[in-house]
């Protein structure tokens, strides 16, 4: 039931679904540019084909992981880039190179669309001068090791690049332009969204439309509202969190146990702060990881802590799912929860209690969902019963 609601909520926030309907409102007669960039980058371009394909000239990919270009038309034939996340490298420097140029080398005739995901920041990158890749590596990995909030750290990303903060938009010079946005940070600024790659420029004209198409508060309203459907009550607070793993998952046990709700669903991001030599896993698993030591011994709770773009910091797993149970698994294994925890090391825990969730990457990355439930097993199997089973496929 948990997989399937995370499922929806995915579903909501799909970046190919989001781009084509978006563009579907604006049909576009004049010849098109496309560049996409970030974590949901292909499936948002896929998007912009499936709305105006006759229209896009060229389509220019800049993502982390290969995937599958067979969904494109064979006249398509999109330029891919594969980049570095979540620590920049060569490959970083390299597509912040050929993105400028693209934009650089424009022809006249053609309408630019952007297409920004989260993960821009980390993918493309033009320094400023008398700053180094070893610098931008160093700053970075320091950064994510002290757990600092995604905000902070893109700003003070955008400090170091000559295409970040809007300067990319300023190298437009007032031509006409669109972008649009699936956000992974608060208030889903494009001021923020990777390090402002396509933010307002900070000086001189400015043509560009922006539009959000997808944010966790979609998210989480889609698994609000399928939990409906399955006849669960239902607590989806507003306010994104944003916090440490360990405090957030002494909240959400908290108010999981003592909500009059029988479903409960959180979305925004937080923060580990990791030790020297810290362990596998991601800031999610660490928060299951916590929650599960606060649900121990209740076989009425499960809790499930994702990363909506299928990856958890530098894992391949998108977060985890544990129950009362799981503490128990883990001292069969002859594991303990606090000590994996002090070692930043929930992944190998997680693992061994047979809680980790895998999804490959979802076309979309709109920050994380937390959904806890609160139903006993005999209540369960009768939801499934009513809607004639209610997982729609494996994780």
């Amino acid at each position: 039931m948990l997989l399937a609601l995370f499922q929806a909520g995915l579903r909501r926030v799909d970046g190919r679904r989001c781009v084509s309907a978006a563009l579907a409102r604006a049909p576009q007669t004049r010849p098109v540019r496309v560049a996409a960039i970030g974590k949901a980058a292909t499936a948002m371009a896929l998007g912009a084909h499936d709305a105006i394909g006759p229209a896009i000239e060229h389509t220019l990919i800049i993502t982390r992981d290969a995937e599958d270009l067979s969904a494109f038309p064979a006249r398509a034939s999109p330029e891919v880039l594969l980049s570095a996340h979540p620590v920049p490298d060569e490959r970083s420097l390299a597509a912040g190179a050929r993105l400028l140029s693209w934009v650089e080398e424009l022809p006249a005739a053609a309408h630019p669309l952007f297409l920004v995901s989260g993960g821009s920041s980390s993918l493309v990158e033009v320094l400023e001068p008398g700053k180094t890749l070893r610098d931008l590596e160093e700053f970075t990995r320091a950064a994510l090791a002290s757990g600092i909030a995604i905000g902070e750290l893109n700003a003070r990303r955008a400090a170091l690049s000559r295409i970040k903060g809007g300067r990319l938009a300023e190298r437009l010079a007032g031509r006409a332009a669109r972008a649009l946005f699936v956000s992974d940070v608060p208030h889903d600024d494009p001021r923020v969204i990777g390090s402002g790659l396509m933010g307002p420029a900070p000086a001189g004209a400015d043509r560009i439309e922006r539009e959000i198409v997808a944010s966790v508060d979609h998210a989480v309203a889609a698994v609000a509202a399928r939990a409906a459907e399955l006849g669960l009550t239902v607590h989806a607070p507003s306010e994104r969190f944003a916090d440490s793993a360990t405090r957030l998952a002494a909240r959400f046990a908290h108010e999981l146990r003592l909500s009059s709700a029988q479903l409960c669903v959180w979305g925004g991001e937080s923060t580990v702060q990791l030790p020297p030599h810290a362990g596998s896993g991601g800031r999610n698993q660490h928060l299951a990881l916590a929650a599960a030591r606060q649900i121990a011994g209740h076989a009425d709770l499960l809790l499930l802590a994702a990363g909506t773009d299928g990856s958890d910091g530098v894992t391949a797993d998108a977060g985890a799912l544990v129950d009362g149970e799981t503490c128990a698994r883990l001292a069969i294994a002859e594991l303990d929860a606090e000590r994996c925890l002090q070692q930043a090391d929930s992944g190998r825990a997680l693992a061994a209690s047979g809680d980790l969730v895998h999804t490959g990457p979802t076309g979309t990355n709109v920050g994380d969902l937390v959904i806890g439930l609160k139903l006993a097993a005999e209540e369960a199997a009768a939801v499934a019963r009513r809607h004639g089973g209610v997982r729609e496929r494996a994780l």
